[in-house]
């Protein structure tokens, strides 16, 4: 929910908040869990939680956001992932027209760790920033549309905390330098839209600071690649999407390939929910986190749910709109790993093995009817199908095999957004 304050028509406070976000008679969080969905923790949105407040100002050199703003929102859908405080963060961002192109550029506080009246810090230089130069291309009465962003990540919250090396050889500090591109298009051609996003990081995962035991340090190489496109014929549609996403291979200690056990490099972001049970994150929100084997390493589960990660993924749709009320949608869904689950370090690998774990997440079937009550409430009935794959079972042990189920759900949804 929110309201914006219009000062004057070249100034205005926006807002965004959350309230009661809860189950139901059901348990209240603890006071430190984070929200992925929101600035302020879980037990803040289970009452009230703000997540944007910033200035917007339309000066005659361009326009200006300070404040607290959506964070990683670039591009379409794909992507859009969440920082270190949930889909928002501190910043202040400059935007100036020239002609049909748009140019911006955005500094963002990811994390705040100097000296304040509320810490007890005795260290500087600890903090997360990131910066932001973005590209846009819209043309008027045009339908198309495309952007380039670059993006740097200087992330030193890790000079004092160190991180515990899978090796077992203790804790180091680190520093971390990230750079990502991110090119996207959108455009109308007939009754057909499309739309795609490609994005490359690079830099440095972990550069170490005192490198007291020798180790490499860890760099960062992932492709992420989204293609989506559905065709309007009346009151019926079909379309279909395509998602890539590489994956951290476990047998380079020296290379960051993909989002993994140290860092969730690239996903598929927070607002792209491409199946009812398959990387949906509100499943992971309300439901829990449904996980499949995770043996070795401690606590590795694999899990259904949640952002994109480590995929190959296609799906194809069909629908139709009786009515302008109406949209009933069947789509079918197929995805695989990238990079299969491994073992990592210890204990040694002839006494684990995958040769049971093909890499497929599985195929799913969903069907849902949405039914439009007014411009701002809509209920939605909907039922998935699971056939789960090979994935789940993990890195298994030698002398036993992990068994697999399908999986499906029924879900009723009343939306009111305003």
């Amino acid at each position: 929910m929110g309201t914006d304050f219009i000062v004057s028509p070249s100034l205005k406070l926006v807002t965004r908040f959350d309230a009661m976000e809860r189950i139901w008679g059901g348990a209240r969080s603890s006071s430190s869990t984070t929200d992925m969905y929101s600035a302020g923790t879980r037990a803040e949105s289970e009452n009230i939680a703000f997540d944007l407040c910033y200035i917007d100002y339309t000066s005659p050199i361009g326009k200006f956001i300070v404040g607290y703003a959506r964070d990683y929102n670039w591009g379409t859908i794909f992507g859009n992932k969440t920082g270190t405080a949930g889909p928002s963060a501190g910043q202040i961002a400059y935007v100036v027209p020239v002609g049909p192109v748009y140019i911006s550029a955005n500094y963002v506080k990811e994390t705040d760790k100097s000296y304040s009246a509320v810490t007890s810090a005795s260290t500087t230089d600890q903090d997360y920033d990131s910066y932001r130069l973005a590209v846009t291309y819209k043309p008027q009465n045009k339908n198309f549309e495309a952007g380039l962003l670059w993006l740097y990540e200087r992330d030193a919250t890790g000079k004092q905390s160190g991180l515990t090396l899978s090796s077992g050889a203790g804790i180091e500090p680190y520093l971390q330098n990230a750079h990502g591109l991110s090119p996207y298009f959108k455009a109308t051609i007939g009754p057909v839209f499309v739309q795609g996003e490609f994005a490359w990081g690079f830099g440095d995962a972990a550069k170490w600071e005192d490198d007291y035991t020798g180790m490499s340090n860890i760099s960062i190489n992932t492709i992420s690649a989204f293609l989506d496109a559905t065709a309007n014929l009346g009151m019926f549609y079909f379309g279909g999407s395509f998602a890539y996403l590489s994956g951290d291979d476990p047998d380079t200690n020296d290379k960051l390939e993909g989002s993994g056990n140290l860092l969730a490099v690239n996903t598929g972001g927070l607002d792209w929910n491409p199946c009812l049970i398959m990387f949906n994150n509100d499943i992971t929100y309300w439901v829990g986190g449904i996980k499949g084997n995770g043996f070795w390493p401690a606590n590795s589960y694999t899990e259904v749910g949640g952002k994109m990660t480590n995929a190959w993924f296609f799906q194809g749709r069909v629908g139709v709109k009786p009515t302008p009320q109406w949209d009933i949608m069947l789509t079918l869904s197929y995805a695989t790993a990238d990079k299969k689950p491994g073992h990592y370090y210890y204990p040694p690998p002839q006494l684990y093995h995958n040769n049971n774990t093909n890499g497929t997440y599985g195929t799913e079937i969903d069907v849902t009817a949405t039914y439009k009550i007014t411009n701002n409430l809509t209920y939605m009935l909907g039922a998935g199908y699971l056939f789960t794959g090979d994935y789940y079972k993990g890195f298994e042990a030698a002398y036993s095999e992990s068994k697999i189920v399908d999986d499906y759900m029924l879900i009723n949804k009343l939306t009111l957004s305003f």
